[in-house]
């Protein structure tokens, strides 16, 4: 894993506007203004790129086209709405992703940006390729900077492709203004750039940094492995994808130093975001969050949280976070956990918000029993969740001071609230950036996407074993026998309903379920509002208006989305 000293410093956690500035030197589309705002020591990309310090400015500056998606609003919006497992709340834009009507198209923004960022993350790291054949520096140390990038264009090439489909390829830096375009199969984009990338990262990245964040070995075999899982569904798959992924994932689990937390909530702990889980993480650094000097900081703890503020004897505050109510979950989603034998329910969702303001007793009315005066410190709020609601007729609610909301009570503004991303330390309750790292890849995603292909290998037996190893971790005590299942449990919906147990909300599902084939089924089947609109050709977001426009020629949109 690495010491524990954050090579933020240089990426994430340094001088965030240096680096984004070296990056977009060599970036044809970014932004004059920009460009205009500063100098970085009077001299070209060109020529700095050259020299050695320039050279790890610019594998540094590769990094930071991570952030503007993972952790931030689109990301979620993308990867979140208009699955089986989250519905929209009451707040927002963006819900077409949810809704899929006619808004879903060319113009949407957020189709355009996650677009533009892993593109500019692209050329950003064809540049430094190119660029480092003259640079003059310890060739074993050039070597894993260039692993790692090649590591980043693999990673912002999957992304396009799971996104988009077939797309421009190049792997040649753009220095002038481009205004063609190819549209080459994914296919080819696999085999021609996300493969032999990860195949020279693997080969040449270290087993672990010391500098934590920087990609290693295992972070390019989990990336490899999930590429390879991912292609053994298409129709141009290779015969051994499945084969070589759950080698990889086999490679990742049993030869490095990683190892499941005892307790599935320590994995959400903010406290201990370097723990032994995490295979690749994109962190972030307080003291850049919190002044804004980094704009993006983890925002996950905004969007899934109920509107309690409002509430009788609840204020906002830093605590409870700032309710954004983007994602609501799905009643699908909420009857996943067995919670007699499961703990991730009651470790994933909150159940009690305590009162932060006195409240006094209220009389009776036409439509509210008398409530008893609230202290702080005093339940003020109380949901029960799947399994318990039973419990809580109208009758006892009827009879307690606080807030008590039921199943029926449910609606697009209360409703469980996911707490994995909640971040306690924010300096005040309005700040919307926060500290936590971005999980990119942890050790039980890693069993369960071993999972997924040894049932591509058509071993059943093997699959269960490793959801097993997750289940168990987070059995009630005394129900580990329980909770294990058996080769005749295991299906690809069984393996998709623990990925949703295990990975609710950190940013996977629309990807899983498009990579499994599952999307339009599922969605028609769990999430109502969007199952009217949904379509088979859902499964690939729409290509940007902005690239279609300035391409000559124009440029081919995606079969289904109007031209």
């Amino acid at each position: 894993m690495g010491s524990s000293k954050k090579f933020n410093s240089d990426i994430m956690k340094g001088n965030i506007y240096g680096i984004w500035l070296l990056a977009f030197g060599l970036l044809i589309t970014s932004c004059n203004d920009a460009l205009e705002e500063e100098l970085v020591t009077d001299v070209s990309a060109a020529s700095y790129y050259t020299t050695e310090k320039g050279l790890q400015d610019a594998v540094n500056a590769t990094y930071s086209f991570l952030k503007p998606f993972y952790g931030q609003e689109i990301g979620f919006t993308m990867t979140v709405f208009g699955t089986d497992t989250y519905n929209n709340g009451a707040d927002g834009g963006h819900k077409f992703f949810n809704f899929y009507d006619t808004s879903l198209n060319a113009a949407s923004a957020y189709a355009r940006d996650a677009w533009q960022t892993w593109y500019r993350g692209v050329n950003q790291a064809n540049g430094v390729i190119n660029r480092s054949e003259s640079v003059e520096m310890d060739e074993a140390e050039k070597t894993t900077r260039l692993a790692e990038v090649r590591f980043l264009r693999a990673l912002y090439y999957f992304n396009i492709v799971i996104t988009y489909g077939d797309a421009h390829l190049s792997l040649e830096e753009t220095e002038n203004i481009e205004i063609e375009a190819n549209r080459t199969a994914q296919s080819e984009i696999y085999t021609q750039a996300i493969v032999p990338d990860l195949e020279f990262a693997i080969a040449n990245l270290p087993d672990s940094q010391s500098d934590y964040g920087r990609a290693t070995k295992p972070a390019a075999e989990f990336l490899l492995g999930k590429v390879l899982l991912t292609r053994s569904y298409k129709s141009f798959a290779e015969g051994n994808d499945a084969t070589r992924a759950e080698t990889l994932f086999s490679n990742v689990i049993n030869n490095y130093d990683f190892a499941l937390l005892d307790d599935f909530a320590d994995v959400f702990d903010i406290t201990n975001q370097e723990n032994s889980e995490m295979v690749f993480a994109i962190p972030n650094a307080k003291s850049q969050v919190d002044t804004d000097i980094d704009p993006y900081g983890h925002r996950g703890h905004l969007y899934f949280l109920q509107e309690y503020d409002v509430r009788r004897g609840m204020t906002r505050d830093i605590a409870n976070g700032r309710p954004w109510k983007r994602f609501r979950p799905t009643p699908f989603t909420l009857g996943l956990w067995d919670r007699d034998i499961d703990t991730r329910y009651d470790k994933t969702f909150k159940h009690v918000w305590y009162a932060n303001k006195e409240e006094p007793a209220t009389e009776a009315t036409e439509t509210e029993p008398a409530r008893a005066a609230l202290a702080v410190g005093d339940t003020a709020i109380f949901i029960p969740g799947p399994q318990r609601d039973d419990l809580w007729p109208q009758s006892r609610q009827d009879q307690v001071p606080y807030l008590v909301i039921t199943e029926e009570e449910y609606s697009e503004r209360l409703f469980p609230s996911m707490n994995k991303w909640i971040d306690p330390t924010r300096p005040d309750r309005q700040k919307v950036n926060g500290q936590r790292d971005f999980m990119l890849m942890r050790l039980a995603d890693a069993y369960l996407l071993r999972a997924e292909a040894r049932l591509q290998n058509n071993d059943a037996a093997g699959a269960a074993a490793d959801l097993n190893v997750v289940r168990v971790r987070s059995a009630v005590p005394g129900q580990e026998a329980a909770i294990q299942i058996g080769a005749g449990d295991v299906d690809i919906d069984f393996i998709l309903d623990e990925r949703a147990r295990e990975l609710i909300g950190e940013g996977w599902r629309w990807w899983d379920l498009t990579r499994t084939g599952k999307l339009v089924e599922r969605v028609r089947l769990h999430n109502p509002t969007a199952s009217p609109n949904i379509q088979d050709y859902h499964v690939l977001r729409p290509i940007p208006q902005e690239q279609i426009d300035r391409t000559l020629g124009g440029y081919p949109q995606n079969p289904g989305y109007p031209q």
